[in-house]
């Protein structure tokens, strides 16, 4: 009986990352500064594959083939890095736009607390490229830390 209430006591705490250094450092920065949370919650660290573009069939299945492999190297790196820190991690990769891929899988995993890396971009870059970050903080159903590496 006492273990089943510390399953509901136990926090979800989801890490999105992608290729890049700073998810890494953002998922590091986690492991790190919120050691004792991370130890008593569920940890999932989750990446997005990014959709294809309409090409012939043959050219988006290998597209969609790399996109996975790259997706299970980051993953098995993330958890590597979660081993480290003796912390046991579940992984999870969806297919999608990944703003919009992190948020469904806040919704649908009932994720607590949402960990994103900055990517630092300026006021210009965020408004032709978008922010990652920005839409999750702005539309995610939880908690949005953002990590951003010291210069």
């Amino acid at each position: 009986m006492e273990q089943q209430g510390e399953e509901k006591m136990k926090k979800k705490v989801m890490v999105a990352i992608d290729e890049s250094e700073l998810s890494h450092y953002a998922l590091e920065w986690t492991l790190e500064n919120l050691g004792n949370t991370i130890h008593n919650s569920e940890l999932l660290v989750f990446t997005a594959q990014p959709t294809t573009i309409d090409f012939a069939p043959e050219l988006v299945a290998a597209i969609q083939e790399n996109y996975k492999k790259v997706a299970l190297v980051l993953l098995d790196k993330a958890k590597d890095i979660c081993a480290n820190h003796g912390i046991v991690a579940e992984t999870v990769t969806e297919v999608g736009d990944p703003k919009k891929a992190i948020c469904e899988a806040v919704e649908k995993f009932k994720i607590e607390l949402l960990v994103l890396g900055s990517h630092g971009r300026g006021t210009v870059q965020r408004a032709f490229l978008g922010s990652v970050s920005n839409y999750c903080v702005h539309n995610a159903g939880c908690t949005v830390l953002v990590v951003r590496k010291p210069i």
